[in-house]
């Protein structure tokens, strides 16, 4: 066996005689010569050491060609190019992923935004004076068009928002908040630490399940610097509870002085029972109710790019713009152009549904999720026969702590291959140039149509053709 090992290893072919042959001067014509090399040294080394841990004799002369060591070579250098961020299916039923990049933008914001991404663009020019501008102006005027609000700005994500609003307000003042709404959500993000961070003094009142006006009434000293009130976002808590309504709080903390900060997290601007769910609280309402400053996402319901919006009366608006972290917070062009667009979409709610793909997804009827679902067990009968799936009943969810707790029907298909592991089969499709994300339940890849569109039907298809192969 050692004796094999020392043939194979001598019979490796050399970096330089790589390089000079002809599919290496092809990879040379469009890719630098280092990174060429370094892809030829990591596949050979990557061989070495198959060889050396070979004691079962797999390895032969084959694995040991120009051929076979440039194929190594290829994969190799298409890792090294390709772009890690890319196009993906979403096949887990989730459909705002935040994995996956959470909301999908809008087809024609996409497209409208294509000949301003290949030159300048107006992101802090004013087109009538022709004088420098602040960037938030291009988004103000439709965001207190959509809430009703006075004044408005955007920050580069919610946190970010909640951050420089309590840092902007409440900054060695005291903020009064529910014990109930002290919220942990995704990367360790807790409210307790912002405040900290911000220099506000947390006080908390209540407790976990019920909170009184009387407990913030009572909290309420010459220290306060505003009442604050927090989504749950990705929890509920359910049986015995009480809050307080925004009205009740707005009432109390005006008739004190106080403003009302209330960060709404996912930021709902219309309704969501039209899609047959619960009542999600929306910026609009926050602003009718009074609340002074409301803030939230800008890729969860919105369904733009990351950001932050920031939205209430100009007293505190321009005193959040005014402080020390706007500028390291504030957003580039590409967010502000897609949110523009997007933000467009709302005020024709029939627009919305056609064009933007979070409330396409959910407005989707089952039957039509069943049909999605039977086609592309057709496809993949034709693409890939050795497969069997399934199509079944299911459930997903909206995502991206959305309504955590809320179920939405779906069609799922069900898909073994052989004795292929689930867990094998899921990796080959993540792997595959299509790049397909499913779930795992019962021993088996499933892959939910709520979050795939027609036209993806084929793509996902041949991914499991290919993973057949």
């Amino acid at each position: 066996m050692a004796n094999l090992k020392n043939e194979l290893l001598r019979k490796l072919p050399s970096v330089s005689s790589l390089l000079d042959c002809e599919t290496a001067r092809g990879w040379l014509a469009e890719q630098p010569r280092p990174l060429v090399a370094d892809c030829i040294r990591d596949a050979l080394a990557e061989l070495r050491e198959q060889i050396l841990a070979d004691d079962a004799g797999r390895c032969a002369a084959a694995h040991v060609t120009d051929e076979f060591v440039l194929e190594r070579v290829r994969e190799h250098l298409d890792e090294r190019t390709r772009p890690h961020i890319r196009q993906a299916v979403n096949a887990t039923g989730v459909i705002l992923h935040t994995a996956l990049g959470r909301a999908v933008w809008p087809e024609g914001v996409v497209d409208a935004m294509i000949d301003g991404l290949k030159g300048y663009v107006t992101l802090a020019a004013d087109r009538r004076t022709g004088k420098r501008s602040e960037r938030h102006h291009r988004v103000e005027g439709i965001l207190t068009e959509l809430t009703g609000a006075e004044a408005a700005t955007v920050v580069n994500n919610n946190a970010a928002a909640t951050l420089i609003v309590l840092a902007a307000l409440c900054e060695g003042k005291e903020a009064v908040v529910s014990r109930g709404q002290l919220v942990e959500i995704g990367g360790s993000f807790r409210l307790p630490d912002v405040m900290a961070q911000s220099g506000a003094v947390m006080v908390e009142v209540g407790t976990t399940n019920r909170t009184h006006l009387r407990d913030y009434e009572n909290a309420i000293t010459d220290e306060t610097g505003a009442i604050v009130r927090v989504h749950p976002s990705n929890y509920r808590i359910t049986g015995f509870t009480k809050a307080v309504p925004l009205a009740d709080l707005v009432a109390l903390a005006h008739a004190r002085g106080l403003p009302v900060i209330d960060d709404l997290g996912a930021g709902a601007l219309v309704g969501l029972e039209r899609f047959g769910l619960p009542h999600e609280p929306t910026i609009p309402e926050s602003i009718a109710a009074g609340a002074d400053v409301v803030l939230s996402s800008t890729d969860k319901l919105i369904g733009a790019g990351q950001g932050g919006v920031i939205v209430g009366t100009r007293a505190c608006i321009e005193r959040i713009r005014a402080h020390p972290l706007a500028r390291a917070m504030r957003v580039d062009k590409t967010c502000l152009m897609v949110l523009e667009r997007t933000l467009a979409l709302f005020r024709d709610p029939e627009l919305l549904v056609r064009q933007h793909p979070t409330y396409r997804m959910l407005a989707t009827p089952v039957e039509t999720l069943r049909a999605r679902a039977e086609a592309l067990a057709d496809a993949i009968a034709d693409a890939a026969p050795d497969a069997e799936t399934e199509v079944l009943p299911g459930v997903g969810y909206l995502g991206s702590g959305t309504l955590p707790m809320e179920q939405l029907p779906t069609f799922l298909l069900g898909v073994t291959l052989g004795d292929v592991a689930a867990r094998d089969l899921a990796e080959r499709l993540r792997m595959d140039e299509a790049c397909v994300f499913g779930r795992i339940e019962d021993g088996r890849v499933v892959l939910d149509v709520r979050t795939m569109t027609d036209a993806q039907v084929p793509r996902v298809a041949g991914a499991v053709a290919r993973a057949a192969r």
